[in-house]
């Protein structure tokens, strides 16, 4: 059975898409490793698969749901770049009328919008404070906001440039208070309405963006200004987003790109575990 794939990528933070309408690949941790792999496999952040919501027994609004592995193979709550590419993905293959549509996942329905000009807005839904916390980068405390976008994060606002931390090894943080893990992010305000960041993803390891993640930033920045409604640009390594804010409720716009197309080789697929 030919097995389609799909290469993209939303600010640089990339995604091998799988259009698997009924359900019926067995999408194995070790196979997502692999796929994700970028010396073994096609090389991306995390596996978006294709699946209609009733193939997975998914109660909802959206007729497609997008099935997130992380790169590691774990299974994850959310992504908002992901979202963006699937998005497009659906409105380019004739799967989903447009403008404005619904899509499942694993933290509820969100609601998508594709532009004229292929940039994608995602309601991603509440960004809630739940605490504070530190993490530690090469044995200094970076105090952060812990937020949760329907997965976890901890954001530092820092002094220090970005650009010089050390993220080559997962920086520590207090495993009670995040037992499942969490994405870590750090933060430089650039003036009124403009962030830049840099990320540590759970599961894996440092990308050039998450769209999670820039909506955990605006909501750290935000609250750290007594607040909860704004609008920023973030600039990642992969490129510019805006998030904007009203009470709690967050919005991510960015835009999306399509690489390659092709078919993965039956017998190395079959080898996979």
């Amino acid at each position: 059975m030919a097995i389609e794939f799909v290469k993209g990528h939303g600010t640089q933070n990339d995604f091998v898409l799988l259009p698997d309408p009924d359900g019926r690949l067995e999408l194995t941790p070790g196979r997502v490793a692999a796929l994700c792999d970028r010396q073994r496999g096609l090389g991306a952040d995390g596996v978006l698969r294709v699946v209609r919501s009733t193939a997975l027994g998914e109660a909802g609004a959206g007729e497609w749901f997008m099935d997130y592995r992380n790169a590691d193979g774990s299974v994850a709550e959310m992504c908002g770049n992901g979202m963006r590419v699937f998005a497009r993905y659906l409105t380019d293959r004739g799967l989903a009328e447009g403008p404005e549509f619904v899509i499942g996942s694993r933290t509820g329905d969100k609601s998508v919008i594709v532009h004229p000009d292929g940039t994608v807005t995602v309601h991603m839904g509440p960004a809630s404070i739940t605490g504070a916390s530190v993490a530690i980068v090469d044995g200094r405390n970076f105090s952060g906001v812990a937020v949760n976008v329907g997965n976890p994060h901890l954001v530092s606002v820092v002094d220090d440039d970005v650009a010089e931390l050390d993220l080559r090894e997962e920086p520590r943080y207090d495993t009670d208070f995040f037992p499942e893990g969490v994405n870590l992010e750090f933060v430089n305000p650039l003036g009124e309405g403009a962030l830049r960041m840099r990320v540590y993803e759970r599961g894996v390891g440092e990308t050039r963006s998450c769209g999670t993640g820039t909506v955990a930033a605006v909501a750290a920045a935000l609250h750290l200004a007594g607040t909860d409604t704004g609008e920023s640009t973030v600039d990642i390594p992969g490129g510019r987003v805006t998030v904007s804010m009203k009470r709690g409720e967050a919005m991510l716009t960015g835009p999306v790109e399509f690489v390659a197309r092709g078919e993965l080789a039956d017998e190395w697929w079959a080898a996979q575990e």
